[in-house]
Formats: structure tokens, sequence, C-alpha cells
């Protein structure tokens, strides 16, 4: 078992004497996010994802489903450009042009996520940033050459981090979270606990039994994907997502209780939440 580290704990103090880059100029400025992910049966999970991720502050959302699911998806959100995943040539293109790539929300199938991959992340550009997340995470765990960014941020649940450990992380996940940051060389966000592979480490403490509902993590890496699109690094997307998805959810509490809000209601107070630190 890889030591525990010591952990900052996310405050909004923290986050002021670490702010984000100060938008400038155009779109373009902020970033372009492609979401690739959105199985034949799941296309919603990209939804929230690019939704969460333009309301981080992505400047330009462009997302690649199953071929079925792309005109319904455009029609849904008009703010993105959207392809289907097959043929493959635009999403070459596409990948080989974005500033971020957040694989994997909305994959259901192990063995084609890992061609996927392997396609999309070989045809990225040497300086984008990458998000992994769902299905990504363990075709990562199958390949782990697959991830060749440096900047790159790793959002698993329990679920996940056991698969991607082999074995149960038990109760310090904490030190879960640092043994897979130094394994894949990547910032790794795991259920409140963000830890960088050169060993700093940090908690947020705002979340709740609430934030445990269906494409709640499609939302957090979508924000995570929005944040570096504007110009975070890994670790300060990482915990600023952590930060935004936890009082987002915390935001809601007071209209359905800590209990019963839905995955699309967090995606509507993260601007706001990010505005209010």
């Amino acid at each position: 078992m890889t030591n525990r580290p010591d952990e900052r704990v996310v405050t909004p103090r923290l986050l002021r004497d670490w702010a984000l880059p100060e938008p400038e100029g155009g779109k373009e400025s902020r970033g372009t996010v492609l979401v690739v992910g959105g199985a034949r049966s799941t296309p919603g999970a990209v939804l929230l994802a690019g939704l969460a991720a333009l309301r981080a502050g992505a400047g330009r959302l462009q997302m690649a489903v199953a071929t079925e699911s792309a005109v319904p998806l455009s029609i849904a959100v008009p703010e993105a450009k959207v392809v289907g995943l097959d043929p493959s040539d635009e999403v070459l293109r596409l990948a080989a042009e974005a500033d971020v790539i957040a694989l994997g929300p909305g994959l259901d199938d192990i063995d084609s996520t890992i061609r996927l991959m392997g396609t999309v992340l070989g045809a990225a550009g040497p300086d984008a940033a990458v998000v992994l997340d769902a299905y990504a995470l363990g075709a990562l765990s199958k390949e782990p050459g697959l991830l060749t960014s440096r900047r790159a941020v790793l959002t698993p649940n329990v679920v996940e981090a056991e698969h991607m450990l082999g074995r149960d992380p038990g109760d310090d996940l904490a030190a879960a979270a640092h043994e897979l940051a130094v394994r894949h060389h990547a910032v790794v966000s795991l259920y409140g606990h963000v830890a960088a592979p050169d060993g700093r480490a940090w908690r947020e403490e705002s979340g709740h039994a609430g934030l445990g509902t269906s494409g709640s993590g499609d939302v957090r890496a979508g924000i995570v994907a929005g944040l570096l699109g504007r110009g975070a690094d890994p670790a300060q997307a990482a915990c600023w997502a952590a930060f935004a998805h936890a009082v987002s959810g915390q935001r809601l509490a007071p209209r359905y209780g800590r209990i019963g809000f839905l995955a699309r209601e967090l995606v509507d107070e993260v601007a706001s939440t990010i505005a209010s630190v």
C-alpha cells in the first residue's frame, strides 16, 4: 500500500489564492473541448459532460457519440458541434485540433473503448489535455500505454478505482488516489480526494450523499474538461472541479433535500458556484 499523503483541504480561500486564468478574447481563448463517448443507449452522459464543460467556461464544445444519436444530440445542445463515431475521419480531425479531450462518458463496452481510445488519443495533438472517465478508466487499466498525455486527469468513482487498482481501495481513498496518480503519471480525482503524481494532495469536504446520483460523475468530468480548456493546469482543474461539483449539490439541497436532485440540475449551478469563490 502506498503511504497516505498529507492533504490540503480545498476551501474558497485556497481557490482564491489559486485563481483560474482570466478569460480574455473570444471563445477560442477558452479552449475547444471534445467529449467522446455516448454508446447507443447512453448519449445523455455526453450531453451532461459537454454542458458542464461549457458551464465551467470552455469556449467551444464538440461531441462525438454513437452515430444514430448525433442528430438528436445536436438539437438538444445547439451550442455544440456533434458528429457520429462512425465514420471516424471527422472524429480524428476534431481530436487533432482539440485543446481538451474528455473520453469515456456513456461508453459501455471495454474492447471497443480500448480501440476508440487508441484511435482518438493517437490523433490528439501533443499539447492536448485529456480527461478519462467511466469505461475509459477500465480501458486504461488493461492498456496503460494508451495514455501518453502528461496533462491528464482521471476521475474514477470507488468501483472504477477498485478495477484500476486490482483490489478494494478500502477506506484510505487518499492513498488510493496517490497510488493511481503515480502509476499513470496523471492527476486523480477520487471521491473528493485529488492527488498529483508529484505527491501533492488535496481533500474537498463539501460533498454529500446527494452527489451519488446517475450522471453525477459525467458532470464532474465535464467540469474538469471545461476548466482545462480555459487554461487551468490539471491539479488546479481537478481541485476547482471537486469544489464546484460538491458545492453545486449543496446549493440544490434546500430545494430538493440532500437526496433527490438530478445531475442535469447540478450543471445549472456550476457557473454560479465557480463565480462565487
